[in-house]
């Protein structure tokens, strides 16, 4: 009987814990609320502020068994269903294969839907507005869905993220500190996933820059000290970066991987370019073709992207 007793407050501890909080939810989907608007027009401070309420911050049965955010009902839906209580019992809901679905599909009801259409005739900043006309043209049937969606949105200050930019605030950074404290996976280094993607090349995690800037903007968005991100992709510390470059946020490895020994040096390609294709540290590159740091091999050139066996 102990025994039990201790296994079940160690579930309900981990459910506990387990709990989105608002803040968190703000900080993993604002990125994908402002690029929502970008393509819709719909503003981010009442996407997220609706997905905030009608997800519960994400803890909801609806958002975490059918990825709905917004508790979009079934109506014409052709797609997967998932049923829960509402207005009345085992109502139909869509589902979704991803939260950004969820978030697509949201934005696209509306801006489909003609109840909604005077909505987009208002400004993008107008989230008191907003949130009265979703209310007055049938979103929700509570009498204080306006209200509450202007409470999150003041208290939470939702209302930046209209202005289309995503940045991180102290409390975010000191969130993501903890978390690579805690081990967690590439992921975390990007509070912004929907617009800059982890990817990998090599077993060593990437992004692709989405639009050009300083590379010390980058790094302020990831993070990282302007240092590190010089150092793992060799770059001066005062360099800019450009819409499609990998950037890689981690060092890159010794040796390239086993399929790719060596490489043939293309025409306008320099060794910091197949350093980057790679994820081969440049200074290893040099090593394994006993080059001087600095020099520049011809094209044609066969390089060795792993340590020559003796």
């Amino acid at each position: 009987m102990k025994n039990f007793l201790v296994l079940t407050f160690l579930l309900l501890s981990v459910s506990v814990f387990s709990q989105m909080t608002a803040e968190q939810y703000i900080a993993k989907y604002a990125g994908m609320a402002v690029k929502e608007m970008k393509r819709s027009g719909v503003p981010a401070s009442i996407t997220l502020s609706q997905g905030m309420l009608e997800s519960g911050n994400g803890n909801s049965y609806l958002a975490k068994e059918g990825n709905n955010h917004f508790g979009i009902k079934c109506h014409t839906w052709t797609g997967d269903k998932i049923y829960a209580d509402d207005d009345a019992k085992g109502e139909c809901f869509r589902k979704y294969e991803s939260v950004e679905d969820s978030y697509k599909d949201h934005s696209d009801f509306l801006k489909n839907n003609s109840r909604y259409h005077f909505l987009f005739e208002l400004k993008i900043t107008d989230y008191e507005g907003w949130a009265k006309g979703l209310k007055k043209a049938g979103y929700a049937t509570s009498p204080t869905y306006a209200e509450n969606l202007i409470k999150l949105i003041e208290k939470y200050e939702l209302n930046k993220y209209d202005s289309g930019e995503v940045k991180q605030t102290e409390s975010d950074k000191a969130e993501r500190r903890r978390n690579r404290n805690n081990n967690q996976t590439a992921d975390d280094f990007n509070i912004n996933p929907y617009i800059n993607e982890i990817l990998t090349n090599n077993n060593v995690p990437y992004i692709l820059v989405k639009d050009s800037l300083p590379l010390r903007e980058l790094s302020a968005q990831l993070d990282l000290m302007n240092w590190q991100l010089a150092k793992y992709n060799d770059l001066d510390k005062d360099a800019g970066v450009v819409t499609g470059e990998p950037i890689y946020i981690k060092p890159k490895r010794n040796k390239a991987d086993k399929q790719h020994e060596t490489y043939i040096l293309q025409s306008g390609e320099t060794l910091r370019d197949v350093s980057q294709k790679f994820a081969v540290k440049l200074k290893k590159i040099y090593k394994y073709n006993n080059l001087e740091i600095g020099t520049e091999p011809a094209p044609g050139t066969v390089l060795n992207l792993r340590k020559k066996k003796s």
